[in-house]
């Protein structure tokens, strides 16, 4: 899934160009690169699919090369991700009704991948033989706020898999907290994994306007008439999330607690976390920083600029060529304000 905007990663992540085409932590890959290749690693690449919006799809083809342009999709608007997965599903449903499915974000980080790789076939080879839903769950280490969380029942269902209770959204601190002391609450990392029938099943059951909207359309997918199918039935789509859509209501879900280096890269402090450092704690990107008594803050400057920070504790520094931001971490949540903001005052030039 690539069709999201990044907003909290402004001024970098912008409307025409957002965070999954950037290289947001100075890799020399963007994320939906590296997402891609992760996955090849035990997928074929003709089994990959990337749906993003229709206006990114010359991005998508430009950074993944080895992809067949056939499986790249463009949704004809935003409606959050239940139609996404409702899309897919039909359309994969028409080329292979028994057909397993994993589905993931394209913006996240994650750092061992060999782990990220045993999960996934764990997932494949449980939804194989059972009629599951299946979410990855990661094992929290802080309260985190910024994250949904998952509780689990105690007892497995088989070895490392585990029925799913409760979905909680973002929860505040004392919350958060008391969801570690527990013990059977996992981070929701937002990759699923299904087979295709019943997630179709589940839609029928839990989302049935939305499932017949696709449904009244299904042949038309994998032919020529695919996109004007969609334009058709997007409008019409509620704008929810599969979390909300079914998994929350779904009797048959399960999740599997994993530990593999992840992090949504939800927010320039998720980048900060995730890079190299020097000694006072300062995150760069950029080859011509100078930080002078400057601690614990998130740089991200053009490699041509020579930046020379005194005296900031605990920023973010962001400059692209029409934009500087400089902005408290502890502020970062509302940055996604400060853009609508900007917006009002300036119109869409700057975002």
């Amino acid at each position: 899934m690539a069709g999201g905007i990044g907003s909290r990663f402004w001024p970098m992540s912008r409307t025409d160009f957002p965070k999954q085409f950037l290289d947001i932590l100075g890799t020399g890959k963007t994320l939906v690169q590296q997402t891609f290749d992760r996955f090849r690693q035990f997928i074929p690449a003709e089994n990959i699919y990337v749906i993003t919006s229709q206006e990114y799809i010359p991005i998508v083809k430009k950074q993944l090369t080895d992809i067949p342009e056939e499986n790249i999709l463009g949704e004809p608007s935003r409606k959050n991700t239940a139609p996404c997965v409702a899309y897919i599903s039909f359309k994969l449903q028409q080329k292979d009704p028994k057909a397993t499915l994993i589905v993931a974000p394209s913006d996240h980080l994650i750092l061992e991948e060999e782990k990220f790789t045993a999960t996934c076939k764990k997932a494949l080879d449980f939804v194989s033989h059972m009629s599951a839903l299946v979410t990855l769950g990661i094992r929290p280490s802080y309260p985190n706020t910024g994250y949904g969380y998952i509780q689990h029942e105690t007892a497995e269902a088989v070895p490392g898999v585990y029925k799913v209770k409760t979905f909680t959204e973002k929860p505040n601190t004392e919350l958060a907290k008391t969801f570690i002391a527990s013990g059977d609450f996992l981070w929701n990392a937002g990759i699923f994994v299904w087979q295709v029938k019943k997630i179709l099943a589940a839609l029928e059951k839990h989302m049935p306007e939305m499932y017949e909207l696709f449904a009244a359309e299904k042949d038309t997918f994998n032919t020529k008439n695919e996109m004007a199918a969609l334009a058709e039935i997007y409008p019409l789509c509620t704008n929810i999330s599969i979390d909300f859509g079914v998994m929350e209501k779904a009797d048959n879900v399960f999740v599997i607690p994993a530990s593999f280096g992840w992090s949504d890269l939800g927010t320039w402090n998720s980048a900060w976390e995730n890079m190299d450092k020097d000694y006072l704690g300062n995150a760069v990107a950029g080859k011509k920083v100078m930080a002078v008594d400057a601690r614990n803050c998130m740089v991200h400057v053009p490699d041509n600029k020579l930046v020379l920070l005194q005296g900031l504790d605990d920023f973010i520094i962001v400059d692209t060529k029409d934009v500087l931001l400089i902005c408290k971490k502890e502020k970062e949540q509302e940055i996604k304000e400060y853009v609508a903001e900007v917006k009002r005052n300036m119109g869409d030039k700057h975002i």
